[in-house]
């Protein structure tokens, strides 16, 4: 991952973790149904959200009829990616003994931890 994605204020990655659960696109009236139960707004707030993340290049629209399809411009896994390198560069000061250390004292459970060697052990990470 080469490009340098921009962290997102937790209400606009509320949004974009909404529209990757459908798979990327999706209609506004869909993601507020979603949002509704975790992180209710307004559908003009939404709609507002929606518009910042376009602008940051995060979301393309697309109208069908008179409606709009919302579309991810952002791979979920990419976003993940960058932020994790960050989280590692920036706070970790790219360490990542300091990063393993972090990620142990966070609390994560025995059975993650396993999870994890397990994934490096078969070289899936």
């Amino acid at each position: 991952m080469d490009v340098d994605i921009k962290r997102l204020p937790d209400g606009e990655l509320d949004i974009m973790q909404a529209l990757w659960s459908f798979g990327g696109r999706a209609k506004s009236r869909e993601l507020e149904a979603v949002l509704k139960e975790s992180h209710p707004m307004a559908i003009t707030t939404l709609l507002t959200m929606l518009g910042r993340l376009e602008s940051k290049g995060f979301v393309k629209v697309r109208k069908e009829g008179r409606t709009s399809l919302y579309e991810a411009a952002v791979k979920e896994e990419d976003y993940a990616a960058s932020q994790s390198r960050r989280f590692l560069d920036r706070v970790c000061r790219g360490s990542m003994s300091a990063f393993a250390a972090a990620l142990v004292d966070s609390g994560i459970s025995r059975e993650d931890l396993d999870e994890l060697r397990r994934l490096l052990e078969e070289n899936r990470l």
